[in-house]
């Protein structure tokens, strides 16, 4: 399985902030939000991974991450021109994905939680779509899924204005090889964006999409806002407070202030292992 992290866009939510910089380069505590999105691939064991970004914005990227052989990983870039949505991503992707399976993580989601690891290692071998969903207070800003009582998708829509659930489609995503397929093949949005609602709506008409609910024993952030940067921050250095151990089994907790993101050893963030 391969993975792409969607790090392009506009980030108006964070102006003026993000007239300067990438949304994705901005702290999380002591570290680059885009940190965080790559720990969940390496969590899930995906060590080939293509980050695509914004033209302004890419030799930025390529100074920050190198090609990724110093973490065991080969880095891969590619540039979307405009914003014109999550799902064309697999598009321009296509040659890097190949025949193979594909995760997707936007660059600005924050996870956290104890069973994680195990629970996306088991998805490298999963079949059609597998998606999260998370429960929130405004569903509105999110696509979303409502689900039976058996947790099974009913439907799903994009930032709908009058919502059918609570659960919004976490920014992290799974797929088998018909993604780009499917990706090719789906209409702009009345946004003018290529949604990747489209593509989960294409895996759910086909009987192969799985959504997975989490608890609140996970820790989800759209970092989108300043509210919720400011959140994710403040989350993140609690980890930092806490001794090493193995109360701490993030690879996304951020070192100590005075420790630096260290790349010289194979397998480390900062101080951390994976």
């Amino acid at each position: 399985m391969k993975g792409i992290i969607v790090a392009g866009g506009l980030g108006t939510r964070l102006y003026p902030l993000t007239k300067v910089i990438s949304k994705h380069l901005l702290p999380i505590y002591d570290k680059p939000m885009i940190y965080y999105p790559l720990s969940i691939l390496m969590m899930a064991d995906i060590k080939q991974i293509l980050i695509i970004t914004a033209p302004t914005d890419h030799g930025q990227y390529k100074r920050l991450l190198g090609n990724g052989t110093q973490l065991g990983c080969d880095f891969q870039y590619a540039v979307q021109n405009q914003p014109n949505g999550i799902a064309q991503a697999f598009i321009i992707g296509e040659n890097f994905i190949g025949d193979d399976k594909v995760a997707l993580i936007l660059g600005d989601n924050f996870f956290y939680g104890i069973d994680l690891t195990s629970e996306l290692q088991a998805l490298t071998n999963m079949d059609g779509a597998y998606i999260f969903a998370y429960e929130v207070a405004d569903p509105d800003r999110y696509g979303i899924v409502e689900l039976d009582q058996n947790d099974k998708p009913i439907s799903i829509e994009e930032k709908p204005n009058n919502p059918k659930s609570n659960y919004a489609i976490t920014g992290l995503y799974f797929f088998d090889k018909d993604v780009i397929t499917i990706a090719k093949n789906i209409q702009p949005s009345h946004r003018g964006e290529y949604e990747i609602t489209d593509i989960n709506k294409v895996y759910f008409q086909r009987n192969k999409l799985q959504v997975k609910k989490l608890d609140k024993t996970i820790i989800w952030f759209d970092m989108g806002t300043f509210q919720s940067l400011n959140d994710a921050s403040q989350q993140a250095s609690k980890w930092a407070a806490r001794p090493s151990g193995p109360a701490r089994p993030s690879p996304a907790r951020p070192t100590r202030p005075k420790e630096d993101f260290q790349l010289g050893r194979a397998g480390s963030v900062g101080q951390d292992r994976w």
